[in-house]
């Protein structure tokens, strides 16, 4: 004779999630800011990339950032167009929080650092100026930048707040999500 299964011992409880999944998940403003965070994160990466890095002591921590999140936000993206949410037993209102809330404190860390970058050379530039000369901080860090190179970090450094505004307010709608759900 069979012992009956206690049904609950066999079954998992499912995933809980606020978010639609598949191309539904376009149609939100949380999927809309993702797209964005993806697209202007990808230029702050290209545009940091393009400016030969100056100075990498500052900069490799924003390639780092930007890289970084731009391939964690397209995975995030990926795991919610393709349904794989649904079948990911966890608490995604509550990964969404806190992705977003690491992704935020290291953005803006990137941005703060991007700004400092261009602002350490912004009181040397002039029209007849082709080089821009870094001296702060007064250190033995000497850098030199050409006015296309401060050009391309002044729209990192715009876009880097951007898509720290980005990731701002994906936390802020994922908090609530999470709070209500939760």
């Amino acid at each position: 004779m069979s012992e009956p299964t206690n049904p609950a011992a066999t079954t998992f409880p499912a995933p809980t999630i606020s978010l639609p999944v598949g191309l539904d998940i376009l149609r939100t403003y949380s999927g809309a800011l993702v797209c964005l965070e993806i697209l202007f994160g990808g230029l702050v990466w290209i545009l940091v990339a393009s400016s030969n890095v100056p100075v990498p002591l500052l900069q490799g921590w924003v390639m780092f950032v930007s890289v970084s999140m731009f391939v964690g936000s397209a995975a995030y993206l990926v795991v919610f167009l393709l349904g794989f949410a649904d079948r990911i037993n966890t608490d995604w209102n509550f990964l969404d929080v806190v992705y977003h809330f690491v992704a935020l404190l290291f953005y803006f860390a990137a941005f703060v650092l991007e700004a400092a970058t261009t602002a350490a050379a912004v009181g040397m530039v002039s029209m007849n100026q082709t080089t821009v000369c870094m001296t702060r901080p007064a250190s033995n860090v000497f850098t030199i930048l050409d006015v296309r190179q401060y050009s391309i970090n002044v729209a990192a450094t715009v876009f880097a707040f951007v898509v720290t505004l980005c990731y701002a307010c994906s936390m802020f709608m994922g908090f609530k999500r999470w709070r209500m759900h939760g």
